[in-house]
């Protein structure tokens, strides 16, 4: 099928934009109301925006009528708590579609490997219209806390990882990478998610910003690295043994290269 993309995003699947002065904002994430679901972790979101407007974060598609992760409705009860967000969401002008607040607790880099994921934005998505992307803007200073992402979920080589400091934009193609966030703590970590729509709207704010996807990892010991993937796959291995044992399919299944 063919989608509209955004150049920089289809070259490497993220992009970076200029740093957002996010002291300059009220603290409104403090305000909303938070709902249980876990993702990639310890976690709770608030919603901004939703299927029908309602208080909950669960794909379009497990709707009725389902849909694609486009024309979210905005909540009022959370919207009138969180204007200076809302707006942020809405600047690029781009089709908006979920759009909430995580809230993700103190993990380490093996939980982070264990939880990589990846996203199902472009379901039910129709051929020819704009590929579902996510915006992450971090609210809180987690600037020892790196957004991480493989395109390989086994393979370390391939992975990235962007410091969170608070203000971070960054934009991901998270149906193409694994990802998930290692956050050093101590406290929790805030951070904003918006699911848009690629087209000339998103390349413009793009441009905007500043966009690159030029980066540079910060530097991780190899033996941290190789613990770690030797501590998931020990995971795997038991989680699948474990469906297996109850007559279940493993639908994450331990590398088979390893």
């Amino acid at each position: 099928m063919s989608y509209v993309k955004s150049a920089l995003l289809e070259e490497k699947g993220f992009v970076i934009l200029d740093r957002y002065d996010q002291g300059a904002d009220p603290q409104e994430w403090l305000d909303l109301e938070y709902v249980e679901w876990k993702s990639s972790g310890d976690t709770r979101f608030a919603p901004l925006a939703s299927a029908f407007g309602e208080i909950e974060v669960n794909g379009f598609w497990n709707h009725t009528p389902p849909r694609t992760d486009k024309d979210g409705v905005w909540i009022d009860s959370q919207v009138a708590k969180a204007p200076h967000l809302v707006q942020r969401a809405m600047e690029p002008g781009a089709n908006v579609g979920r759009c909430r607040v995580i809230e993700l607790q103190p993990n380490d880099y093996a939980n982070t490997l264990y939880n990589l994921h990846q996203d199902d934005n472009n379901r039910l998505n129709p051929d020819g219209s704009g590929w579902i992307v996510r915006g992450f803007f971090n609210l809180t200073d987690d600037a020892e806390s790196f957004l991480t992402l493989r395109e390989d979920r086994f393979n370390p080589s391939s992975e990235i990882r962007i410091p969170l400091p608070a203000g971070a934009q960054i934009i991901v193609d998270t149906q193409r990478f694994w990802h998930a966030v290692w956050h050093k703590g101590p406290a929790p970590r805030y951070c904003l998610i918006t699911s848009w729509e690629s087209g000339p709207e998103l390349d413009a704010y793009i441009e905007k910003h500043h966009g690159t996807n030029l980066h540079e990892n910060p530097y991780l010991d190899p033996q941290v690295i190789a613990d770690a993937q030797a501590d998931v796959q020990r995971r795997l291995a038991e989680r699948s043994a474990s469906l297996a044992s109850r007559g279940r399919p493993d639908d994450h299944p331990v590398d088979p290269e390893a």
